[in-house]
């Protein structure tokens, strides 16, 4: 408790400090922990000789790996802002990129399932699209520490945004579903594999989560790829990606495979272009290929 009362007393002094200064801390903050994490970097380095080879470029990979940190205290940054900023402050930083593709969905009144990553500035990605968009509900995975699950949660739900914890989050999901709302779901965290299905993710045959695609059958729900780019270091655009269509046949279960796996199609496809902004600090891959991380 003691730790986390002098955390906000240092983030109201950090909030003090004029926009520009504060965001050049954190950046700093995150080339310092470049320099002396060598655990995460081992573990950036693990994912990309995973899937680029065990040759991969080493100037690409001190790219990324400068990035990742950058990244990380970003959107950590941007938690905190949003607890302090309005949302018309926050909204000027935000553009928004093919509109159409969730009006149309809206004009239709069906229930949408946004399906995102841990890409970019994901933290202001969910707010912002809550918020000045289409409120959304989210899962989350409780945090040892209480008092900073409750800070996390607070900042979220400025934005219009609803939450539930991830053991029993199937009924809270369902409710908002039937009622017509909006869920997101990162689609990229490491699953258990009783809860998920085998596809190819990154050129690599990998447990992933098929709640997404299992929703969508159930409830006629739009499946709405989105991502957070950046445009510099102050703008950023949110693109909605064209509505995802899979089979609807007898073949349930085949169904939600080749859902999932067209969801898995475009993510790797973003990554694979810009491959940046993704979270590579992640051990993503530690279930399906546990030897990766044992080098």
């Amino acid at each position: 408790m003691i730790g986390f009362y002098a955390f906000l007393i240092l983030e109201k002094f950090l909030m003090l400090l004029p926009k520009k200064v504060r965001r050049a801390f954190f950046i700093s903050l995150g080339f310092l922990a470049y320099k002396l994490s060598k655990r995460y970097n081992k573990v950036i380095r693990q994912n990309l000789q995973f899937i680029y080879g065990d040759n991969v470029d080493e100037a690409f990979v001190q790219k990324i790996a400068k990035n990742s940190f950058r990244q990380l205290l970003l959107n950590f940054l941007h938690t905190m802002e949003i607890r302090y900023y309005s949302i018309e402050e926050l909204s000027k930083k935000i553009t928004f990129e093919n509109d159409e593709v969730l009006k149309k969905v809206q004009e239709q009144n069906r229930p949408i399932v946004f399906v995102t990553s841990h890409y970019g500035s994901w933290e202001l990605a969910g707010a912002m699209l809550s918020a000045l968009r289409e409120p959304i509900m989210i899962v989350y995975k409780r945090m040892k520490n209480k008092y900073f699950e409750d800070y996390l949660l607070s900042s979220r739900s400025k934005s219009r945004m609803q939450y539930v914890e991830r053991n029993g989050a199937t009924r809270g999901i369902l409710k908002q579903l039937r009622s017509g709302g909006a869920i997101a779901i990162l689609i990229d965290a490491n699953v258990n594999k009783k809860e998920a299905i085998t596809v190819d993710f990154l050129g690599k045959p990998t447990s992933q989560i098929k709640t997404t695609a299992y929703f969508a059958r159930k409830f006629n729900a739009a499946l709405i790829p989105a991502l957070i780019h950046a445009n510099d270091d102050e703008t950023y655009t949110i693109k909605f990606y064209d509505e995802i269509i899979p089979p609807k046949t007898d073949n349930e279960e085949e169904d939600i495979r080749v859902s999932t796996q067209m969801q898995t199609d475009w993510l790797s496809a973003e990554i694979l272009k810009a491959p940046q902004p993704w979270f590579w600090l992640h051990r993503r891959f530690k279930d399906d290929y546990p030897e990766v991380y044992k080098k």
